[in-house]
């Protein structure tokens, strides 16, 4: 699956970062305080979300990975029925609270010369500022590092000269785009397009999408800086992707799903 792999690519990771919390437990009865459904906890899972997510995928795919995100994390907890796998309840915490921005010595201190490329990861959380934004895709230039990019703003003129992987919904949204960028927009159950070319996924019984887009950028940015081909690339991130939709929960790829 994929092109063989001539080198571990050296790749920076940036961007917001969560901790998918799962709590299992059993549905038996409903509360007598309210027409809801009580869960009798009986374990609980953590997984890494968001931009680790995505440093996760790349590691399994081979890559050498600096991971740069926010110190105060991201909780997104869900209650799930054992036996059902149903999702009763999905809490967030902390995005509400002041996440402090990528610093300039933080920006000063990443590894860029040594780089292959560097992997924004934005879920807009607020580490990811504009103006950072447009220095960390100046510093890709001035060192001819290929930029990464997946966004969440509505905004996307502070990635100049990206390659920009975002969702139906996002394009839909975004109101700017940079000058000189790639796009490649995820298109669901229906694949990727990329230069006016849609690009299918073979169909699947799709059990959780939770992580998909992770996935999708990093088999992306790994094909693409083995093969220089964004048709290869874009062809090798939608069987990964599709292996991911088909797992419960946020799932990091795994040797066995490559071969």
């Amino acid at each position: 699956m994929g092109t063989q792999r001539q080198k571990s690519l050296n790749i920076i990771v940036l961007g917001d970062a969560c901790i998918d919390k799962y709590h299992y437990g059993y549905c038996e009865r409903l509360s007598p305080e309210a027409p809801v459904p009580v869960l009798r906890h009986d374990h609980t899972e953590e997984r890494d979300g968001m931009c680790l997510n995505v440093a996760n995928n790349m590691i399994a795919l081979g890559c050498r990975i600096t991971k740069v995100y926010n110190s105060e994390l991201i909780y997104k907890e869900r209650f799930v029925d054992i036996k059902t796998h149903q999702h009763l309840l999905r809490s967030d915490f902390g995005e509400n609270s002041s996440i402090q921005p990528l610093s300039k010595t933080q920006i000063k201190d990443l590894p860029i010369a040594d780089a292959d490329a560097l992997v924004i990861s934005d879920y807009d959380k607020g580490f990811i500022t504009a103006a950072n934004a447009i220095t960390l895709a100046r510093l890709c230039a001035q060192h001819d590092v290929p930029l990464f990019v997946d966004s969440k703003k509505k905004d996307l003129r502070c990635f100049e000269d990206a390659t920009l992987k975002i969702n139906q919904k996002e394009f839909a949204e975004a109101v700017h785009y940079p000058t000189n960028y790639e796009l490649v927009v995820t298109l669901g159950s229906d694949g990727a397009r990329w230069n006016d070319k849609t690009y299918p996924t073979n169909k699947c019984d799709v059990f959780d999408v939770s992580g998909a887009g992770d996935t999708f950028l990093a088999a992306l940015v790994c094909e693409y800086l083995h093969t220089n081909s964004y048709e290869k690339a874009v062809r090798f991130a939608n069987k990964c992707s599709r292996i991911v939709v088909q797992k419960f929960g946020t799932y990091c790829l795994h040797k066995d799903d490559l071969k």
